[in-house]
């Protein structure tokens, strides 16, 4: 990849990066270490990219592959409490905070679709390629993600 096809890139999807690491990670140090990986495994990758959707879900296979490695390595069994992580981002309105509270108290294999599926605003169908998943299967943890987040957030939840 050229110096400026590269450039490119990470100022088009940068943010996109962030957003998914995050939501997997739930730390924002561990955020910005999986951008600066994922960006550093695109500029030594030795691939021609088809077109643009084809190097966002590139970038998006390897974000939510890094960060599964990360939650599964030896170093991240030391965790620190809740109370000691750093502020969570500022909302404009107090029902998406609440919103995002409840989400990342749900289990990985739920945030990681909700992310995808709603902030992404990728297919079931491409998040299962993503995931390596059956379409059944993301659509199932669709669904319980919605029961989960319904069930915890109470009279909070507006169907839409």
């Amino acid at each position: 990849m050229d110096k400026t096809s590269f450039t490119t890139a990470v100022e088009r999807y940068q943010d996109t990066v962030y957003r998914v690491a995050l939501h997997i990670l739930a730390s924002p140090q561990d955020a910005d270490d999986a951008v600066q990986e994922v960006f550093l495994r695109l500029y030594t990758a030795q691939k021609a990219f088809q077109s643009e959707e084809h190097l966002r879900r590139w970038l998006l296979r390897v974000t939510v592959n890094y960060c599964r490695d990360v939650l599964r390595s030896p170093w991240r069994k030391r965790r620190a409490s809740l109370d000691e992580l750093p502020p969570q981002p500022v909302f404009q309105k107090p029902e998406q905070e609440a919103l995002y509270q409840t989400v990342m108290t749900l289990p990985e294999h739920y945030r990681i679709v909700l992310v995808l599926f709603y902030y992404e605003e990728l297919s079931v169908r491409e998040i299962g390629k993503l995931l390596d998943l059956e379409t059944s299967a993301v659509t199932t943890r669709l669904s319980r993600a919605r029961a989960k987040l319904k069930e915890q957030l109470g009279e909070v939840w507006q169907d839409e």
